[in-house]
């Protein structure tokens, strides 16, 4: 018999080769898992909620862990953070209900990308977002603008990684804000889930947009045309951050999704 705990996990990305295992490399799960098993030999692998890429941020990640015995959820925290670098910490823990697995009953994602707008990088938030070095103000009304033709249902093909394994490109894109913030903007994007890369390219392709190397009204053609190579760049990954998280509301793991449980 084991005992299933959902944990609320945070980490800052740069010291990541992502949040998916690897063979040599540091990942968020291996760091977990190995803490896991310093007090808990026999435990299986956590199950995450999805895939970071490496050197995007993580504020809510959710984790499925089964540990050998029952835990008061505080202690269980304590304990793993007590065996976590710093750069990676279990930030909630709650028992989870048996049949619950996060990464198939997650409704909703919020990740947020962040750009700085300043004169100069501003070295205490370099590390979390992307500092455009720009002779002229970026047209944010233009970037807004253009995001239209991405909300709703859509093929994202033309937003998609090469190497992106996903079984179909279409996800639903929820909404776009533009959150202004001291020295720079969050761009936050809301979807039913999201494909390798795809904030990025969007958010890449965004900023092409503000700096006038695209026109306002091209996204519809680009999304139409499903093909990677008439979007923008990628936009680096140290500017990602997964921020929530909303599951079906019948496993209690938090609020409600505002668009419903399913598209």
């Amino acid at each position: 018999m084991t005992f299933p705990y959902f944990l609320t996990v945070a980490y800052a990305g740069a010291g990541f080769h992502g949040w998916q295992i690897q063979t040599s490399l540091r990942s968020g799960q291996g760091d977990l898992w190995q803490a896991l098993r310093t007090f808990d030999p026999e435990a299986p692998m956590p199950q995450g909620t999805g895939r970071t890429d490496a050197g995007v941020h993580a504020r809510a990640q959710g984790v499925l862990i089964h540990a050998a015995r029952a835990w008061e959820p505080y202690r269980l925290l304590a304990a793993l953070n007590a065996h976590l670098p710093k750069d990676i910490r279990v930030m909630g823990v709650q028992p989870a209900p048996e049949g619950f697995f996060p990464r198939q009953h997650a409704v909703a994602k919020r990740y947020v990308y962040r750009l700085g707008l300043g004169p100069a990088e501003d070295p205490l938030m370099a590390a979390f977002r992307w500092h455009l070095h720009q002779a002229a103000p970026l047209d944010l009304g233009a970037m807004e603008e253009a995001v239209g033709p991405l909300l709703g249902t859509h093929d994202f093909s033309s937003f998609r990684c090469v190497e992106c394994a996903a079984k179909t490109p279409v996800r639903t894109l929820h909404g776009v804000q533009f959150v202004p913030v001291d020295g720079g903007v969050d761009l936050v994007f809301e979807g039913s889930s999201f494909l390798m890369h795809q904030v990025r390219i969007m958010a890449g392709t965004l900023v092409e947009v503000g700096k006038g190397r695209r026109r306002r009204d091209s996204l519809g053609a680009i999304l139409a045309a499903k093909d990677r190579a008439g979007a923008g760049t990628t936009a680096p990954p140290w500017g990602l951050c997964l921020e929530k998280v909303w599951y079906e509301a019948r496993w209690g793991g938090g609020g409600a999704s505002p668009w419903g449980e399913r598209d």
